[in-house]
């Protein structure tokens, strides 16, 4: 039963692979009520914009032009 893994086994699992903490996220607002998901969702996408705008550029893969057809 992965679906009820205790707070603290998933904030490890969150550390080795980050994907399991936005799954862990989703499932949350998925069991709130209608109309607490949209502000949830809202917020989630407020974080996840600002992770994203903060990470280092150079991170990126370069493009490459040989790549296309």
């Amino acid at each position: 039963m992965s679906e009820n893994t205790a707070p603290e086994q998933a904030g490890t699992n969150a550390a080795a692979h980050p994907a399991d903490g936005l799954w862990s996220r989703l499932r949350l607002i998925e069991g709130q009520p209608l109309d607490s998901r949209a502000a949830a969702y809202t917020a989630l996408h407020d974080d996840l914009a600002r992770r994203l705008e903060s990470a280092p550029r150079e991170a990126a893969a370069p493009r490459s032009g040989s790549d296309r057809g």
